[in-house]
């Protein structure tokens, strides 16, 4: 059909043109341009089938794609240039249906219709490809390059991949770097079945690496007396201040590099990268997925003056409130607290849908840019993101060295690299030595572990002089915590159900 029948009014010369919008080349087979409205029909059928096939069957590798800058100029070039055609499209479809003569009203509706349509088309668009512009934005800023090419295997032959996730407490009235919550996540680079190793804030005399820090802690940190105590979370500070712990290391990269050193060494596993997140910026990122839901068991008071209460029970936490949750000490302790922590750590990743991801994408990566530091290379971003689709599905278990499992005061070495081995070996570990305040590597213990020098009467006393004889008692537990519970390996749901 040609001519003024094929046109019809404006009602329906504006649906064939809308229609077109949906599906290319309904308006040119209206008009009688069969030809090349078949052609359009099929190249925009063909177009959109094959996206909706890749989005379903490869949505992983697309995850990956998306955190390299090259793919998401190209991705943005491609919805671009898909955007225009439809504008061209529309415009020449309405062209072919519009009825003729057409004046006055009738002439500038059609014409503003037509022009909204066009924005309808490029608005979605536009939109993409700023989140594309703000993502590379966040991973060129988040991320460093690396200083050595990815090869076919990213994970260098590592079956495990260790990262050191820290939490970082800081105010107005603490000076530097806090590290006050320390997981580290081993996760087997074939499935994805992570365990999260808590690790005490409050260890002291704990071994330092081989090398300058060692020699000036031969029996274990001891901070800077009598202004620190010497616990586990000041050593990234002290790093930080002493360039001579870790020579050739630029500011802002020793304290990582000592703690990450230092933690792999208590564990006996090595501990390749690490994250950090600022609490109050943490609380910013809850706040942009619109709250986190998780199942408190009891009630926590929180506040300089207890003036803050999440009550028990499952409910969608503020930022705020998450920030207490997983920072709350009142009426508990360390221990419990570092719980909740990896309660909330489950419960963000979980939640964290590309739905949520997608609607508060701004607000996420401004909050993420300015609230997390990592040392992981950008090159290796794609790979992860494949790694972590496997950890979403995969098992995940916790196990904490709190008490009564060891002494802070004086941790037992070898039972906590035993204790790691058995969890990632999934077997028992055996029963605890009594072996105290022993730095050096068992045969599940790093390579650095090694023993400290015996004393000689040349040592200098210093703040790394070794402890006293002095047996300290168990550290307090509350009653009733998850913490007065033997520390076994357990799945984070069970642990958090």
């Amino acid at each position: 059909m040609t001519g003024k029948g094929a046109r019809g009014g404006v009602g329906v010369s504006l649906a064939f043109t809308f229609g077109s919008a949906v599906l290319w080349g309904l308006a040119h087979l209206r008009a009688g341009r069969h030809r090349m409205g078949a052609f359009l029909m099929a190249f925009h059928l063909t177009f959109v089938a094959a996206g909706i096939t890749v989005l379903l069957t490869a949505g992983p590798f697309l995850a990956a794609l998306a955190v390299q800058p090259g793919w998401l100029w190209f991705f943005g070039l491609l919805g671009m240039s898909f955007a225009l055609a439809t504008v061209v499209v529309v415009i020449r479809s309405y062209q072919l249906v519009r009825p003729r003569p057409l004046t006055g009203a009738a002439r500038r509706l059609s014409a503003v219709a037509v022009a909204l349509l066009c924005v309808l088309v490029i608005a979605p668009v536009a939109y993409a490809t700023r989140l594309a512009y703000i993502s590379q934005k966040v991973v060129n800023s988040m991320f460093t390059t690396s200083s050595t090419p990815v090869t076919a295997d990213p994970w260098g032959g590592r079956d495990r991949l260790g990262i050191l996730l820290i939490g970082a407490d800081a105010a107005p009235n603490r000076f530097g770097v806090r590290t006050d919550s320390m997981t580290v996540a081993s996760v087997d680079t074939r499935t994805g079945a992570t365990v999260l190793f808590g690790v005490p804030r409050n260890l002291e005399h704990v071994p330092l690496p081989a090398g300058p820090a060692r020699h000036r802690f031969p029996y274990g940190f001891g901070g800077e007396p009598p202004g620190t105590p010497g616990l586990l979370n000041e050593v990234w500070q002290y790093a930080e201040d002493h360039p001579e712990m870790v020579p050739g290391a630029a500011d802002g990269r020793r304290g990582p590099a000592l703690l990450k050193r230092t933690v792999g060494d208590i564990l006996g596993i090595e501990v390749a990268y690490y994250a950090m997140v600022d609490m109050r910026g943490f609380a910013r990122i809850i706040d942009a997925m619109g709250g986190v839901r998780v199942t408190v068991r009891d009630p926590i008071v929180y506040g300089r003056h207890n003036e803050g209460l999440i009550a028990a029970g499952t409910r969608r936490l503020s930022g705020e409130e998450a920030l207490w949750y997983g920072r709350s000490r009142t009426y508990s302790d360390d221990y419990v607290r570092m719980g909740r922590q990896k309660c909330l750590m489950n419960a963000v990743a979980e939640q964290a849908d590309p739905v949520t991801v997608i609607r508060s994408f701004e607000r996420l990566a401004e909050a993420a840019a300015s609230a997390v530091s990592t040392d992981i290379p950008r090159e290796l971003l794609p790979a992860l993101i494949t790694l972590a689709g496997k950890v979403k599905t995969a098992k995940i278990e916790s196990l904490q060295f709190v008490p009564p499992l060891i002494s802070t005061a004086d941790p037992d070495y070898h039972l906590i690299r035993r204790k790691v081995t058995a969890a990632l070996r999934d077997e028992p570990a055996g029963p605890a030595t009594v072996t105290r305040g022993n730095m050096a590597a068992d045969s599940t213990g790093s390579p650095s572990a090694e023993s400290p020098p015996e004393e000689s009467p040349s040592a200098e006393p210093a703040s790394g002089e070794p402890p006293s004889g002095e047996s300290p008692g168990a550290d307090p537990v509350p009653a009733g915590s998850p913490a007065a519970s033997p520390q076994e390996t357990v799945t984070l749901d069970d642990a958090c159900g």
